[in-house]
């Protein structure tokens, strides 16, 4: 008796919102993954101005293959543009002054075989050709054998392909523009929602610290009641090899001009397995909600960080910080996460 075909449900929602938008939603195949015995697309979908002057927001998902809450949660926010461009007014006036890119589903063959890694056994958020400046556990990284997790690949070898089409991205379409902010999702360990930002390689400040401070302190002012994120330096719970924003980010420093920010959502996986043990014993409860209602929650928890990131950039020059006062929120910022501080006192 033959095997059913694989499927992968979020490739099939994704596909099928490609449909339903229409030539609202620009959509282009960057690479393909072979597993299975067929090759699996990965899509990089664009929403809103063509103007090649406009700020650009990127969201990423899927490079984790066992973390598929990071598509969902992107899918879920897709499936809710898709549905206000029939009728919202504003919507469509907001994406005439900005560009918002998806690439939801970078490692659709990690998620298929239900590993970290993509199906040469990479953990593409250990690729990129950046070694770690500081000590770091072996999470961080190791080229010892693809069989263990956190391995980064072999020495001398190219990027995989889908850690190079995300990079290809993000170099095109959004460091090209004066401004640009990618959130990248994932779940976690912890009970805490955290946003991170770079460095992942070292607790040395990152330059863009102080515009980093200032959109922290714009969302908790605008939104003082969605306390559910912790918000700091990746660096301040460990140092790892190879992270691709930590890359790109430095890839950015090459046109000082321009400003690029990049986050990581982690998702705390540990509170779904506090309030329900017994799905540590399911192939993917250590990293996704399992219960249904706690996935509709999850998969609306983080709709208002989505559209306050997608304001943002929209209204980028009206709170960015300039000359004095980028200066002072720079202090700021190194007086309130206290790792860098103490890394700059030594």
């Amino acid at each position: 008796m033959s095997k059913p075909p694989l499927a992968l449900r979020e490739l099939d929602e994704l596909e099928t919102l490609i449909g339903r938008a229409g030539s609202a939603l620009r959509s282009e195949v960057v690479c393909q993954v072979d597993y299975g015995g067929r090759r699996w697309p990965v899509h990089c979908l664009e929403l809103g101005s063509r103007d090649p002057e406009v700020p650009v927001v990127g969201f990423f998902g899927g490079i984790h293959g066992v973390e598929r809450i990071g598509t969902q949660v992107l899918l879920a926010y897709l499936h809710t543009l898709v549905e206000r461009l029939r009728w919202d007014e504003e919507l469509d006036h907001s994406l005439r002054r900005v560009r918002l890119l998806f690439m939801p589903l970078i490692n659709p063959g990690g998620m298929l075989a239900e590993t970290r890694a993509n199906p040469a056994g990479v953990d593409l958020m250990r690729n990129a050709p950046v070694d770690a400046e500081d000590p770091h556990p072996v999470l961080g990284g190791h080229r010892l054998s693809p069989r263990l997790p956190w391995f980064r690949g072999r020495p001398g070898e190219p990027m995989q392909a889908e850690a190079a089409a995300m990079c290809r991205v993000v170099e095109e379409r959004l460091l090209t523009q004066s401004f640009s902010l990618a959130l990248d999702c994932h779940s976690g360990f912890g009970v805490r929602d955290q946003i991170w930002f770079p460095y992942a390689r070292t607790a040395r400040p990152i330059d863009c610290l102080g515009e980093l401070y200032a959109l922290r302190s714009l969302f908790r002012a605008t939104h003082p009641h969605h306390n559910i994120y912790v918000i700091e330096p990746q660096a301040r719970h460990y140092t790892t090899h190879g992270d691709l924003w930590d890359y790109l980010y430095d890839r950015s420093r090459e046109q000082p001009q321009r400003l690029f920010l990049p986050l990581t959502l982690e998702m705390g996986s540990w509170l779904w397995l506090k309030k329900n043990p017994r799905q540590i014993f399911r192939p993917l409860g250590i990293f996704n909600p399992i219960m249904p209602h706690r996935l509709q929650r999850t998969l609306r928890r983080h709709l208002t960080l989505f559209e306050f990131l997608l304001r943002a950039a929209v209204s980028h020059q009206r709170w960015r910080p300039e000359g004095e006062q980028r200066r002072l929120l720079n202090q700021a910022a190194i007086d309130y996460w206290p790792s860098i501080l103490r890394y700059e006192d030594q």
